[in-house]
């Protein structure tokens, strides 16, 4: 049997399970797919060859350190949920929350761009790959979808658009892990699997790998999902997706780094429809499909969720969809004034601050309560996230 058919064959297999009707009218899965959306999204595709081509035979390991980091700044954003719904927050607690918020704002902007920027460049790799001006024009035409979309239908068509993406986009990651998974076989039945050197090292690798922590975000989503679910589903629906999509992205490097060598990995945003290129002949395509559906979710979820935080900041005095065309503008300048590999770093550094003020808030809430280790644990983390967000680096050194 051809790696092409066991692709066609796991990713309709995936799609059948996504439409089980159990599962689509799962509530938990419904609340899970906004996290979910936006953490695939978040750097599924640039993130295997990026972490191959700098970290060589230790990207795997970079993976889980990331994913251990995503998961522990989760768990301070879960912890505050559960502190807001219980109604135990002080006034500073809820001052800082503010401030938090507003930080998320400004991430969110920055991450959407991320997100179209990358839809853009996959979107017209398989007709123009040299093409400069072309992903830009269709990352503005993205944007000028969703902000008509937002404008005049609001988050019910948003979400909409999202959970049809959250599984197009599963089914055919499913295509890939099946895919690659068979050539990895075959490699390893040769003799022929990899172990590259990295090519950074030190210093250099901690900063460029707190540049990246934007490709495992996401989940804070979850949190202002208060108006449709209950804070136990919006806490499980957290680690629902973070389970998931780390046991993803760990699967996807592994086969990824030591099917091929490092050096041997294109540099570039759209570097996996080249290696995939020697896997399938029916990847590329998919692949594409893959990017444009995970970075519209990704966006669309990262939309609506800075729709809903400016509406709450607000007390409602700026309502959501006038939020989605705000959001629209600024990331248009981002999109013609910087490169992609530089909207990474700045995402992941906006990001990390906002997870070190929430690490904060938890770390006075976990004293309300008594638990000086978790404490100290929250502390912890508000330190390494003002770290990533100070000396967190772009890819290339951009």
């Amino acid at each position: 049997m051809s790696i092409d058919v066991i692709v066609v064959l796991c990713a309709l297999t995936a799609g059948g399970l996504l439409l089980w009707r159990k599962l689509a009218g799962n509530r938990l899965w419904r609340a899970s797919t906004t996290p979910l959306a936006s953490i695939i999204g978040s750097g599924f595709l640039v993130l295997g060859p990026l972490l191959s081509h700098s970290y060589g035979r230790w990207a795997p390991a970079v993976m889980a350190m990331l994913c251990l980091a995503a998961y522990a700044f989760g768990w301070v954003v879960r912890v505050n949920i559960a502190a807001i719904d219980a109604q135990q927050r002080s006034p500073m607690q809820e001052r800082w929350d503010d401030v938090s918020s507003w930080v998320l704002v400004v991430a969110y902007v920055i991450s959407v761009a991320y997100y179209l920027n990358l839809f853009g460049a996959f979107g017209l790799n398989l007709f123009l790959p040299n093409s400069e001006m072309g992903p830009k024009l269709l990352t503005s035409a993205a944007y000028v979808l969703i902000a008509v979309v937002g404008l005049t239908k609001g988050f019910g068509a948003l979400e909409l658009m999202e959970r049809f993406s959250v599984g197009l986009k599963l089914a055919i990651i499913a295509g890939l892990l099946g895919g690659l998974a068979v050539f990895f076989a075959q490699r390893g039945v040769a003799h022929e699997w990899v172990f590259s050197p990295p090519s950074v090292h030190g210093i250099s690798a901690l900063t460029l790998a707190f540049g990246l922590i934007v490709t495992v975000q996401g989940f804070e989503t979850s949190r202002y999902l208060g108006l449709a679910y209950d804070a136990s589903t919006r806490i499980q629906s957290m680690r629902v997706a973070q389970w998931l999509s780390a046991f993803i992205y760990m699967v996807y490097v592994v086969l990824l780094t030591y099917s091929f060598a490092g050096d041997a990995v294109p540099h570039s945003e759209t570097a996996i429809i080249d290696l995939m290129r020697k896997v399938a002949w029916i990847l590329p395509p998919l692949l594409v499909g893959a990017a444009l559906s995970a970075q519209f979710s990704a966006a669309v979820a990262d939309t609506s969720g800075s729709g809903g935080l400016v509406r709450e900041l607000s007390g409602g005095r700026v309502p959501e969809r006038r939020a989605y065309v705000v959001l629209a503008v600024v990331g248009l300048a981002l999109t013609w004034m910087l490169h992609v590999f530089e909207i990474i770093a700045l995402a992941s550094r906006a990001f990390a601050l906002y997870y070190a003020i929430q690490a904060a808030i938890a770390t006075l809430a976990l004293k309300q309560q008594r638990r000086p280790i978790a404490m100290l644990g929250a502390a912890s983390l508000s330190l390494t996230g003002l770290l990533i967000a100070v000396f967190g680096r772009a890819i290339e050194g951009g």
